[in-house]
């Protein structure tokens, strides 16, 4: 009865969508761990699905390479045509993953995936043209005086976390692993995004 319910291509197309779109957010805005996990499962479910039912494997390409164009827009470029293009990568890939009778046909019921697309595409405009917005724009305070000052991990930091310096919450970066609430020392910066360090001091 599970499996038969694990095996609808439209709950299959739900999780799939949902465990992408959180996994892709979680990386504009890390360390907060709820996304991370919710993604996990969430693409754990729909990965059984993708395992079990018959697949169009160009559709799974197309979804895997959205995710260079949407990192490339958030962190890199900060250009909206890069977005759009993973927007429509993730759409189109993700409706026709699972094979209907026909290479063309998804197996996902039309409605549903018309419903779902314009909710997706919409969320993900608003929150990353938001996050590109705010990243372009040009701070009132030299933010190179940061360098050298002290913060607290807001949560646990390795390749990606969040840290608070001087009351503002920073996406950071460590080479090694910072527990939550530790204090951290900036050691450099990369556009908005801080290179830390454990005080030991």
């Amino acid at each position: 009865m599970v499996e038969n319910i694990l095996l609808n291509p439209n709950l299959a197309y739900l999780f799939l969508v949902g465990g992408f779109s959180m996994a892709l957010i979680a990386i504009v805005t890390p360390g907060t761990g709820v996304l991370e996990i919710t993604a996990f499962f969430s693409l754990l479910f729909a990965g059984y699905a993708v395992y079990s039912l018959p697949i169009n494997y160009w559709a799974v390409i197309i979804l895997l390479l959205s995710v260079i164009p949407f990192i490339w827009a958030v962190r890199k470029s900060g250009k909206l045509i890069y977005l759009v293009l993973s927007i429509l990568a993730i759409l189109i890939g993700s409706v026709y993953i699972f094979r209907g009778d026909n290479w063309w046909q998804p197996a996902v019921n039309p409605i549903l995936a018309l419903v779902v697309s314009v909710l997706t595409g919409g969320f993900f405009w608003v929150v990353a043209s938001k996050t590109l917005e705010a990243n372009a724009v040009i701070p009132s305070h030299d933010l190179g005086i940061i360098i050298g000052e002290e913060g607290e991990a807001k949560s646990d930091i390795h390749h990606e976390g969040s840290v608070q310096v001087h009351g503002e919450l920073w996406t950071a970066r460590s080479n090694e692993p910072i527990p939550s609430g530790s204090i951290v020392r900036v050691i450099g910066r990369d556009g908005f995004i801080l290179e830390v360090q454990k005080n030991n001091g």
